[in-house]
């Protein structure tokens, strides 16, 4: 089972552009980051600028409207993620404890909803999305 576990660190909503980590975080990071890769569960990670960098097209009356960020109404935004490979949501949830996050830090758990957990009508209108996926990889 894949599970994507999304980094969610309060405040992160307000930084200014330009922001980075403390390199001390970073580093006890990378020592998580390397004990997931040699346990074979890492499928990918990445940290995310803050969203005063990014921008949401939401899509009013059908048309899409542009707005970049920072986002007033946001209260929760996304610093980062792993994507992991699991037998359990209960192994993704040992995972996650074992993170040196901060206390204004939160890890929200995902399963990927996976094709053949979809219905066969589903599966049927969503032909040719393995092929998509497959050529999606980098």
């Amino acid at each position: 089972m894949r599970f994507m576990m999304l980094m969610i660190p309060k405040g992160y909503e307000r930084a200014e552009p330009g922001t980075m980590p403390d390199a001390a975080a970073v580093e006890a990071m990378m020592k998580y980051n390397e004990a997931l890769q040699r346990a074979g569960v890492l499928l990918t990670l990445d940290g995310l600028h803050p969203p005063s960098m990014g921008a949401r097209v939401s899509f009013a009356r059908g048309k899409p409207v542009v707005t970049d960020g920072s986002f007033i109404e946001a209260r929760e935004v996304l610093g980062g993620y792993w994507m992991i490979k699991v037998d359990s949501r209960q192994e993704a949830i040992e995972w996650a404890k074992r993170c040196p996050a901060s206390d204004n830090e939160v890890i929200e758990i995902r399963q990927v909803q996976e094709f053949d957990d979809f219905p066969a009508d589903v599966q049927k209108a969503a032909e040719g999305f393995k092929a998509m996926q497959d050529g999606a990889r980098y």
